[in-house]
C-alpha cells in the first residue's frame, strides 16, 4: 500500500521544515528519498528569491528572484522555468526511477508556470509510490485543485501546533503502522 500525503498550510507555517524533518526520519529508516525542495534566498532578513534543490544530488539553483527579468512573474519575482525544469523536473524524473519516496516541495504559483513541471507531477500522481507533496494553500490553479480532489491523497494541514508531531505521523503512515 502506497501512501500519498499532501501538506498544506499558510505561508511561513513550516511546511518545508515539516517535510525536511520527515525526510531525515525516513532516511534514518533506510528509505531512499528523491525529488525537489524549494528554499528561500535571503539577503539579510529580506527574501529575494527561491532556490530549487534536487534532494538526491543536492544540486541547488535560483529559479525565482526579484532581479530576474522574465516574462513569467509571481509577485515581485521573475521566474526562470528553464532552471526549474533543469533542476526540479529532472530531480522528479530521477525520483520516479530511483526513490522509495518522492517529495515535491512546493506545488505553488511559481512552479506551475512550467508545463514540464505540471506534466511530471501528473505522471507521479498516477504512480504506485510513496509521495509527500507540499501545496500552496490558497491557489486556485487547476493542478492544485485536482490534487486536493483526489481520493488517494491524504491531506494534512500544517499548523504551529501540530508541525512538530506531523513528521512522526507521516513516517508511521509510510511504514504502514497504526496511528
Amino acid at each position: 500500500m502506497y501512501v500519498k500525503i499532501g501538506l498544506s498550510g499558510l505561508p511561513g507555517v513550516g511546511k518545508t521544515t515539516t517535510l525536511e524533518k520527515t525526510i531525515a526520519m525516513l532516511e534514518e529508516e533506510g528509505y531512499k528519498i528523491g525529488g525537489m525542495i524549494t528554499e528561500e534566498v535571503k539577503e539579510g532578513n529580506r527574501r529575494v528569491g527561491f532556490y530549487v534543490i534536487d534532494w538526491a544530488t543536492k544540486r541547488k539553483e535560483v529559479f525565482a528572484h526579484r532581479d530576474f527579468e522574465s516574462r513569467y512573474k509571481v509577485g515581485p519575482y521573475g521566474i526562470k522555468t528553464d532552471i526549474l525544469d533543469e533542476v526540479g523536473v529532472k530531480a522528479l524524473q530521477d525520483a520516479m526511477e530511483n526513490a522509495d519516496v518522492i517529495v515535491i516541495d512546493e506545488i505553488g504559483k511559481m512552479e506551475v508556470i512550467s508545463k514540464n513541471f505540471v506534466a511530471v507531477v501528473r505522471e507521479i500522481l498516477e504512480m504506485d509510490k510513496h509521495m509527500i507533496l507540499t501545496l500552496h494553500k490558497k491557489s486556485r490553479n487547476p493542478l492544485l485543485q485536482e490534487i486536493r480532489r483526489r481520493d488517494d491523497i491524504r491531506m494534512l494541514e500544517v499548523t504551529p501546533i501540530n508541525r512538530n508531531l506531523l513528521p512522526f505521523k507521516i513516517v508511521k503512515l509510510i511504514k504502514g503502522e497504526q496511528l
